[in-house]
C-alpha cells in the first residue's frame, strides 16, 4: 500500500513535510513500530526520525505507548485533519483581530467608500438565470418573494431549494395567492412559506448581501422581454430589501 501523488502533494498543502508524510505512511503499512524500526521502513534518517515523530505527535496524525522502547501507531487521518483544521481556524482569527484593529480605522479615516456591484437585468430569462445562481450559492439563508405567475420559477428553482434544505439552509418563501396549489405544496416541502394576496414584484435576498429586486411586470413567462430586475452585491441594498420582506410577512397568511 503506498500513498497516491494525489494524496501526498494534499498533504503537503495542509502543512505535512516529506519526512512526516513518509513515517505516517510507513505507519499505516506496517502498524505498531519502534523509532528505530520506523527509520528503516521510511527511509528517515535516524538522527531526524525523533523529531519527525514528535512533530507528528503534536500534530495529531500520531500516538506513542509507555513500553520499552516506545512504540508509535497511526491515529486515524480524520483527527489530524480536524486538528489542522482547528488551528488554522484559531490562526486566522488571531490574524483577522490583528488587521482589523490596526487596518479598519485607517480605512474609515481614508474617506474610500467601496463601490458596490449593482446591474440591470432585462427579461425572464436573464432574471431566472441570476436568481438560480443566488439560490445555487447560498449558504445561510434565502428569502424568496415570488412574483405573480411565478410557477416557471418554482418549477426551475425546486431541486437546487431542496439541496439547500438538505444542507440546512434556511428558506423562507412569500407566493402571491394566485400561485397554484401544486407549486405551493411543491415549495412547501423545503421551506417555511406564506403567501399574500396583492403580492406586487418579487426579488430574491440571499446571505443578507445579495440581492434581485423585480421592477418590471409581473412575470409572465421564460420568455418575457419585458420585466426589469436590479442585482445588486450591497448589504445595505440587501438589508433594505431584507426590512421590507419581513413587513410584508406580517401581512401574510402562512400555509
Amino acid at each position: 500500500m503506498s500513498i497516491s501523488d494525489k494524496t501526498r502533494k494534499a498533504l503537503e498543502k495542509i502543512g505535512l513535510t516529506s519526512y512526516e508524510i513518509r513515517t505516517f505512511s510507513a505507519l499505516l503499512k506496517a502498524g505498531e513500530q519502534t523509532a528505530s524500526d520506523l527509520s528503516q521502513k521510511s527511509g528517515v534518517p535516524y538522527s531526524k526520525i525523533y523529531e519527525v515523530l514528535g512533530t507528528l505527535e503534536e500534530k495529531s496524525w500520531i500516538g506513542s505507548d509507555d513500553s520499552r522502547p516506545t512504540k508509535y501507531f497511526a491515529k486515524s487521518p480524520s483527527t489530524g485533519l480536524e486538528t489542522r483544521k482547528q488551528k488554522i481556524e484559531s490562526d486566522f482569527l488571531q490574524n483577522q483581530s490583528v488587521i482589523l484593529n490596526e487596518l479598519v480605522p485607517l480605512y474609515e479615516k481614508s474617506g474610500t467608500s467601496e463601490k458596490p456591484d449593482i446591474w440591470v437585468l432585462s427579461g425572464s430569462a436573464n432574471i431566472f438565470t441570476k436568481i438560480l445562481e443566488m439560490v445555487e450559492s447560498c449558504r445561510n439563508e434565502v428569502m424568496i418573494a415570488l412574483p405573480q405567475a411565478g410557477e416557471e420559477l418554482v418549477k426551475q428553482a425546486l431541486p437546487k431549494l431542496r439541496l439547500l434544505h438538505d444542507r440546512g439552509v434556511d428558506i423562507t418563501i412569500l407566493a402571491s395567492d394566485t400561485m397554484d396549489k401544486e407549486s405551493i405544496n411543491a415549495i412547501k416541502r423545503v421551506a417555511s412559506v406564506k403567501v399574500k394576496k396583492g403580492l406586487f414584484g418579487g426579488g430574491i435576498i440571499s446571505d443578507k448581501k445579495y440581492v434581485v429586486i423585480l421592477l418590471g411586470p409581473e412575470v409572465a413567462g421564460a420568455s418575457s422581454s419585458d420585466v426589469v430586475a436590479i442585482w445588486a452585491d450591497h448589504a445595505g441594498l440587501a438589508g433594505f430589501a431584507r426590512q421590507y420582506f419581513e413587513y410584508l410577512l406580517k401581512d401574510s397568511k402562512k400555509v
